[in-house]
């Protein structure tokens, strides 16, 4: 069997919240996961977009990919 070693911040996150496992506090950090994570993800692609690497023309061809078959 294969032995997982933790990254500082998932032992962050265990430690936190060992005492709270309750099913409403997973929803609310979710909640809160997701607007973190779509923030950034809105200000890299803002980023992209002011520099002209991604245009209405890319964004177009990306539409059309399968990005299943990306790695």
């Amino acid at each position: 069997m294969e032995t997982t070693a933790f990254n500082p911040i998932q032992i962050h996150l265990l430690r936190m919240f060992e005492y709270d496992n309750s099913p409403q506090s997973l929803e609310e950090l979710k909640e809160v996961l997701y607007h973190y994570y779509s923030e950034r993800m809105n200000a890299k692609l803002n980023d992209l977009w002011d520099k002209g690497i991604l245009d209405q023309k890319r964004l177009d061809e990306i539409n059309e990919m399968d990005l299943h078959k990306l790695k």
